[in-house]
């Protein structure tokens, strides 16, 4: 969503918000957090608050799906009382929807807001890197037995690697101008690794990898931590929630956490926080994962971060439709700190392949 469609959903937003069933009269209506998506807003009614969302229907084509999911997520979770981890509950409209369509036929829906809760710009120490572990393995190990074919599929081909590739290609060979040297040098990187995208997919094939329920998009943004306690207590953003591989979370926290450093040149990987977050990660799944999903855990910390470089790039040659962004060039850049990231992931592949077999390995069962 771009800047004017973002003013476009705050100016209809006050107006949707009076069409869900608050208990109280709305106070205040004001942008929120930082999401590349959707457009966000913080609601204010008497002494609670509330999301507020318009979905991207452009990302997301059959928004009703996400909601179904959220509903099945939220009566599992309500029947496992026990896990540890907060699912925020939808707020219905005064017709019983769980959504309000607007005259534009734009999607919103209305969200409980998690009190005396946090999010983290950045991990600091490594007791925060230890609960971002703990939470997504509770998160793991409470969908575990929910069946996938009870949730719809959001985002078809969603961490898809080959299919990313595929399309960064095509629209790359549609593309009229000659691209600046910044593009030369990413595209170069690109068919560096072209050959090895498939990793994930042809294991998933094989039958050796299995399909299981996944957050989709577990990035640091996307925890709240309780602001007294400081355990992390809810992973929020749930629209990607449907079946597929575990590699695709544990590879996109790490990416998000662990990414260090400002600019192409300055991106590297942090290790210490790695360790962190899967020595606490294993113990919490216990022996969730068999033997091939832990060996292949590497190459998904390699392959997302280069993924969503695609993606960047993608979206910057087609005008920055997807990826909200302020100013042009902007994915251009986020591309060559996702690439810099790759590179440094790959010239740790020793170290954070043992610090998979560590936390995997000793003590642990896996089958």
């Amino acid at each position: 969503m771009n800047e004017s469609e973002s003013e476009n959903a705050a100016a209809v937003a006050s107006d949707i918000v009076n069409r869900f069933a608050l208990p109280t009269p709305v106070g205040s209506i004001e942008p929120h957090g930082g999401g590349l998506i959707n457009a966000t807003f913080l609601v204010t009614a008497e002494d609670a608050r509330y999301i507020l969302q318009r979905i991207n229907d452009a990302v997301f084509p059959e928004p009703e799906r996400i909601m179904s999911n959220l509903s099945v997520l939220a009566g599992h979770a309500a029947a496992h009382t026990g896990s540890g981890l907060r699912i925020p509950a939808p707020i219905a409209a005064w017709d019983g929807r769980s959504f309000v369509r607007d005259g534009q036929g734009g999607f919103w829906r209305l969200m409980e807001f998690i009190p005396n809760t946090r999010g983290l710009a950045r991990i600091e120490d490594p007791e925060q890197a230890r609960e971002v572990g703990r939470i997504l393995g509770r998160f793991h190990v409470l969908v575990s037995d929910l069946p996938a074919e009870r949730l719809a599929v959001t985002l078809p081909g969603f961490h898809v690697t080959p299919g990313y590739l595929e399309r960064f290609k095509q629209v790359l060979a549609a593309c009229a101008t000659v691209p600046p040297e910044a593009f030369s040098r990413a595209i170069a990187c690109v068919t560096a690794r072209q050959a090895e995208v498939d990793v994930l997919e042809a294991a998933r094939q094989g039958g050796y990898l299995p399909a299981r329920v996944i957050h989709g998009d577990p990035k640091l943004d996307n925890i709240l931590f309780d602001r007294v306690t400081g355990r992390a207590v809810s992973l929020i953003d749930l629209d990607t929630v449907q079946a597929g591989l575990v590699h695709y979370d544990v590879g996109d926290c790490l990416r998000s956490c662990c990414g260090r450093g400002k600019g192409s040149a300055g991106a590297r990987f942090d290790l210490d926080l790695c360790r962190a977050i899967l020595g606490a990660y294993a113990d919490e799944i216990g022996d969730l994962l068999n033997t091939a999903e832990i060996e292949l855990l590497f190459d998904a910390i390699r392959l997302i971060p280069f993924e969503l470089a695609l993606r960047f790039l993608t979206d910057h040659l087609e005008g920055d439709r997807y990826f909200r962004i302020t100013e042009r060039g902007q994915n251009l850049r986020k591309a060559g700190i996702q690439l810099a990231l790759v590179e440094d992931i790959e010239g740790k592949e020793r170290e954070i392949r043992a610090i998979v077999a560590a936390c995997f390995g000793r003590g642990k069962r896996v089958s």
